[in-house]
This record gives C-alpha cells, sequence and structure tokens, in this order.
C-alpha cells in the first residue's frame, strides 16, 4: 500500500505536483512561459523542502506517463527515475486518461484500483 507519496502530472498543460504526507494532501500548481522542464527539478525540491518531506525506501513517486508533449514526459520520467535511483524509493506510472480530477479523492481511487503500474514505465507522447 502506499502511503506517503508525490505526484508528478507534468505532461504540457496545467503542471502541478501533489504530495500526500501522513494523510495530509498538498498540490503545488506551476505554469511558466519559459524553461519548464529546467524548473521541474527545482520545483519538486522546493515543494519537498517545503513540506519537510525526507525521501526514504517509504516514500514512493507516481509519474504522468502522458500522452503529452514529449520534452515535458520525458522531463517528469528523468526526474522520477532520478529520486527512485538516488533515494531507492518506489516509482509508479499512470496514464493520463485514468486520472480525470487532479485530487486526493481521485488519486487513492487509482491506488485502490491498482492502474498505477511500478513495471517499466512507458511514456506515451502525442504526435
Amino acid at each position: 500500500m502506499i502511503k506517503n507519496f508525490l505526484i508528478i502530472d507534468c505532461i504540457g498543460n496545467n503542471d502541478r505536483l501533489g504530495l500526500r504526507i501522513n494523510k495530509d494532501f498538498f498540490i503545488h500548481n506551476f505554469q511558466s512561459e519559459n524553461n519548464k522542464n529546467e524548473r521541474l527539478v527545482l520545483e519538486v525540491s522546493n515543494f519537498l523542502n517545503k513540506h519537510n518531506v525526507k525521501l526514504d525506501k517509504t516514500f514512493s513517486i507516481i509519474v504522468n506517463q502522458g500522452p503529452g508533449s514529449f520534452s515535458s514526459t520525458r522531463v517528469s520520467l528523468a526526474v522520477a527515475k532520478g529520486l527512485k535511483i538516488s533515494k531507492k524509493i518506489n516509482i509508479y506510472g499512470y496514464i493520463n486518461t485514468d486520472l480525470k480530477v487532479f485530487n486526493q479523492e481521485n488519486i487513492e481511487k487509482l491506488l485502490d484500483k491498482k492502474i498505477i503500474e511500478k513495471k517499466l514505465i512507458k511514456p506515451i507522447y502525442l504526435s
């Protein structure tokens, strides 16, 4: 069961991060006209630091696999995989259409239905 997690939903439009820590849920929306993909690491780092999150083996990352912008999807996956490698945390993926509304209730439904995948993340790009 996934208890504490960071969810990265950055596929090109309405980019946001979600964080569940000890049953509290926080959302951080961000948009940037320039260098949005370069800012993702900074946005994630600041968001985790703001809520005093300690990344360890009990923490998970859930990342949107698309469909979406090629560069946004690739950067999201790269950030998630970088955290997985450096902090030894679990990474899961979901498809954009499986999460209709980005809120705690719908994310928990996604987790309960076991729609997320722990297997190799397979991005889906818009053409």
